[in-house]
């Protein structure tokens, strides 16, 4: 008897500890939820504008307001997210799908226009601008299908927006030789086809499309980036990624481009376009677990808990080209470390986060909500 009751009392000391647990891990979670969603609340005052028809304004309070396809599918992704965690933002999202609609290449070809300018009080595209960007394209496919997932698609179809933007960008956006992403629906050339965006190679959004649409095409493309990861990790002892890298043939013979050979003078180096690496390695292996990208993402967080602090701008070999920090860099680096559960690196990248959203820098803000928001 005595015994017995020895055992009862572990047996009640052992649940009530394991509610205990489970309450703090559940209040925990909620907390983050709420400071996400307070997060996403300041960065859409700042950055969200426009009345029946919202976009995400790119030009940070200075000259013409721009917009980008890229910041469109920033913002519909965050607000779906943030609808996730418990913020009422359908019906923004629904005005930021509508502007998206409003400024597809055409009704049959639904790629989104890459930028807008407001003249004459509209935002327009005009030129070159009315082709695609790829990126952009590929967050707002995924952006609809967690909309059709959230709310349905009885009162807006997300889910035949989601198929047939899928089946442009497939048609469009996917070179036929490597299958890994191209920069967008202009590129035509073999030699445009072949100038790879490293931080388009989102895994987890190919895998998920494939599932979406039952489409073969999509695992094929997901397998074909997986193989391009595990080349561009191999690259380099830092597991630096370059902001761009040709790459060709069925085999994805990789090759280094020079500065400004494509966009700007990072374009060799770990720059304004590679910072997202992290974020899309740890959104990935979110979705999928897989061991590729996690070998990746590691390789990379290595590196960085190395360095005192994040800053803007690396060489392949790792060394910082500048001193000074900025959101895009850090944050993506701090989700990375979040997801791997590397707590030194999170704690040390978690200082160097603002605050508060930073009020004239569109693109470090975006990727700080967005990787606060997953």
């Amino acid at each position: 008897m005595q015994r017995k009751g020895i055992w009862g009392s572990l047996t009640l000391i052992v649940l009530v500890s394991g509610l205990a647990w489970g309450l703090t891990n559940l209040h925990t979670s909620q907390a983050q939820a709420s400071r996400a969603v307070t997060t996403y609340k300041q960065w859409q005052k700042a950055y969200v504008a426009g009345k029946s028809q919202k976009y995400v304004k790119a030009n940070n309070g200075q000259g013409a307001t721009t917009a980008f396809s890229e910041g469109q599918g920033y913002g519909m992704l965050a607000a779906v997210l943030a609808a996730k965690k418990g913020a009422n933002t359908r019906t923004t999202f629904n005005q930021l799908y509508k502007y998206y609609r409003a400024h597809r290449i055409s009704s049959s070809l639904p790629l989104m226009q890459w930028k807008q300018t407001k003249r004459a009080g509209k935002m327009t595209s005009v030129g070159s601008e009315k082709n695609s960007a790829t990126d952009g394209d590929l967050d707002i496919a995924y952006a609809l299908i967690l909309a059709d997932k959230k709310w349905g698609s009885k009162q807006v179809n997300y889910k035949q927006a989601a198929k047939k933007l899928l089946t442009a960008i497939k048609a469009k956006e996917i070179n036929p030789t490597t299958a890994l992403p191209t920069m967008g629906n202009w590129a035509t050339s073999s030699y445009d086809r072949s100038k790879l965006r490293t931080s388009d190679l989102l895994t987890g959004y190919f895998k998920t499309f494939a599932k979406y649409t039952k489409d073969k095409r999509w695992t094929t493309v997901a397998k074909r980036s997986q193989i391009a990861v595990k080349k561009l990790s191999a690259r380099h002892k830092t597991g630096l990624f370059p902001d761009f890298i040709y790459a060709t043939g069925s085999g994805i013979k990789l090759k280094a481009v020079k500065p400004y050979a494509i966009e700007s003078g990072t374009d060799n180096q770990y720059g304004y376009n590679a910072c997202r690496v992290p974020w899309r390695l740890a959104q990935t292996y979110k979705m999928s677990k897989d061991a590729v990208t996690k070998r990746a993402l590691t390789k990379q967080l290595t590196f960085f808990n190395k360095k005192k602090k994040v800053t803007a701008v690396y060489t392949l070999g790792g060394k910082a080209v500048n001193q000074y920090v900025n959101t895009a860099f850090t944050a993506p680096v701090n989700f990375g470390a979040r997801t791997l559960k590397k707590t030194t690196l999170k704690t040390k990248t978690a200082k160097q986060l603002p605050k508060s959203i930073e009020k004239k820098n569109y693109y470090s803000a975006t990727i700080q909500v967005l990787t606060a928001l997953q």
